[in-house]
């Protein structure tokens, strides 16, 4: 079973950011269909930073985490894929959503992947996943999908966001299952991946904590055929 965990830093309730973080949850799930039992292979757990705003304040002045703070690390540093998203304020992510990151221990999300998105009340904000989020989480070492999420308020019900939604959750799913330990390209056995990888074509011989790393192309590729 492949575990999802979305970071959400709404601080309403209810939430767009969360919405939003739930949407991209059930774009995976779609795309990663069902297993040969028919149940889904996928499933998804929500962290809702607004939840432990003090107990993260607490870590930041002690270095100690609380047992709930504690608990959501944990979750986020076992997970197979992250969904993060935040609201944008003063054309950034949160506060809030920079200090769980701030305290989570800096390899955890080495070769994890990522899709990260963003809410905010007006269009203009939108390069905020790009010129915020992404460089955060490139810092961090994680394997970000190349399409991320920007949702304004006028974005909800309009043409567009579904799709971007479902391309970004196509892509997840995609990084998540290439980067199981073990994985193998399709039909391809392990001489073939072993023989592609001296030879420069197909699955390069490095990877990052036991991760095969693929090609970008390559995913790029599988994501625009799926």
């Amino acid at each position: 079973m492949t575990r999802i965990v979305v970071v959400s830093g709404g601080l309403g309730s209810p939430s767009s950011t969360r919405l939003l973080g739930d949407r991209l949850a059930e774009a995976v799930r779609r795309a990663a269909g069902t297993g040969p039992d028919g149940a889904a292979p996928v499933e998804g757990e929500t962290v809702e930073l607004r939840d432990l705003a003090v107990p993260l304040a607490h870590h930041l002045l002690t270095g100690f985490p609380g047992p709930e703070l504690g608990a959501a690390l944990d979750k986020v540093a076992s997970a197979d894929g992250i969904i993060a998203v935040t609201p944008v304020f003063s054309a950034s992510y949160s506060g809030l959503f920079k200090s769980f990151f701030d305290v989570l221990d800096p390899d955890a999300l080495t070769g994890k992947p990522v899709l990260i998105g963003a809410t905010g009340g007006t269009p203009r904000h939108s390069l905020v996943v790009e010129h915020a989020l992404r460089p955060l989480f490139a810092h961090l070492r994680a394997v970000v999908a190349p399409t991320g999420v920007y949702a304004a308020s006028q974005d909800w019900g309009a043409d567009g966001l579904a799709e971007r939604i479902d391309r970004a959750g196509r892509e997840l799913a995609l990084l998540v299952r290439e980067s199981a330990p073990g994985t193998a390209a399709p039909g391809a056995t392990a001489p073939e991946r072993e023989s592609g990888a001296e030879s420069g074509q197909g699955f390069p011989a490095e990877s990052v904590q036991g991760f095969q790393v693929v090609p970008f192309a390559e995913q790029l590729a599988a994501v625009r055929a799926a």
